[in-house]
């Protein structure tokens, strides 16, 4: 039974031998015994009175006896209390800091969007026991300019720059025969409507300027026009785009068939982007850094995985993604932290360039 009340009246002996079992179990994933604490505490005690000690904590729910062990485990309940209450999470190293900064700004100036998360995510799973996660929401960026380019008889490429950096393109079908000046004319056109706009706004202004753009423009670039707008329009979906890197790190330290299948679940998580969006509510709760341990993570609870979020930020300063780490309960929380905080700290300044 849980008696939260007690648990910041826990004396330095309790603190500190609580401490080294989860310490343990990050370090090992293995139950630690009274025999073995008691050779790497600070003060000297005997088994004895470390099984006494443990028997409390066990008590208080923050520890518990996986199968017919005589060694200890934290409980999801004695890790939350580690991480809010025991655990000191430090900064990042200076010369990782510099690393970091190098690999990501390289990316961002090539201004890649997709390329700078690729290179996020890869970062957080080489510095964790897990895989680098990053999900940016499907967004209706402002937009920049538009191109329309022929490359079939019937068919055209629109480009599409948004101020954020993104370069999307789409193939849209037009009518054979269609003048390559009424191409350029539709380019023109919304490039003098749409500048600052979002999708949504600028399709408001062109309805709104309807019948202007009759007089300005003729029905085959009015169509180009249409076509190009609606091509963006998709199916309303917000799922976003998620990229994950280092599934492979997962696969580490399996230890029992039941280890096996929630890492199975967890890959078809992954893999059907099952709720994934919630991701983003997850982060827009509040500033900095979430850790969701085990069943408090509500969409990987079956999996027992553990996640640590963080959102990255606009030119509005509009959350438009979250990224990551996700893994084992037995992540090394005190060096995912900073890590993960920091990423998302280099990405929200290189989205607001």
């Amino acid at each position: 039974m849980n008696h939260p009340e007690s648990l910041y009246a826990l004396d330095d002996r309790s603190r500190e031998i609580f401490r080294r079992i989860v310490e343990c179990y990050l370090e090992t994933g293995a139950p630690v015994g009274s025999r073995n604490l008691s050779r790497i505490l600070t003060a000297a005690l005997s088994p004895a009175s470390v099984r006494n000690v443990m028997a409390d904590l066990e008590a208080m729910g923050l520890i518990y006896a996986p199968h017919t062990s005589a060694g200890r485990l934290p409980t999801e309940f004695g890790l939350r209390f580690f991480i809010d209450s025991v655990m000191e999470i430090g900064d990042i190293a200076e010369e990782e800091r510099r690393r970091m900064d190098a690999e990501v700004k390289a990316i961002g100036e090539n201004r890649s969007i997709e390329s700078l998360f690729t290179e996020a995510s890869q970062m957080l799973s080489a510095m964790s026991r897990g895989a680098g996660v990053v999900l940016s929401a499907k967004v209706d960026a402002r937009l920049k300019h538009i191109d329309f380019v022929r490359i079939e008889p019937t068919r055209a490429l629109v480009v599409l720059v948004a101020e954020n950096g993104t370069v999307e393109n789409r193939v849209i079908d037009v009518p054979r025969g269609l003048p390559t000046a009424s191409l350029t004319a539709a380019g023109n056109y919304l490039n003098a409507h749409i500048l600052g706009r979002t999708l949504a706004e600028a399709r408001a202004e062109l309805e709104r300027l309807r019948e202007e753009r009759r007089r300005e423009i003729d029905e085959l670039t009015d169509r180009v026009i249409a076509a190009g707008l609606a091509t963006w329009s998709g199916n309303g979906s917000r799922e976003g785009t998620l990229i994950v890197r280092g599934v492979s790190n997962l696969l580490e330290d399996l230890r029992a068939a039941e280890d096996i299948e929630r890492l199975r679940l967890l890959f078809d998580d992954l893999e059907t982007k099952t709720d994934i969006i919630q991701l983003l509510g997850l982060a827009e709760q509040g500033e900095g850094v979430k850790i969701f341990i085990g069943s408090e993570n509500k969409l990987f609870s079956l999996s027992g995985s553990s996640l640590v979020v963080a959102p990255f930020r606009d030119t509005g300063d509009r959350v438009v993604g979250v990224l990551g780490v996700i893994g084992p309960t037995r992540l090394n929380y005190a060096r995912v932290v900073p890590a993960v905080n920091y990423t998302a700290q280099l990405v929200t300044q290189l989205l607001g360039r």
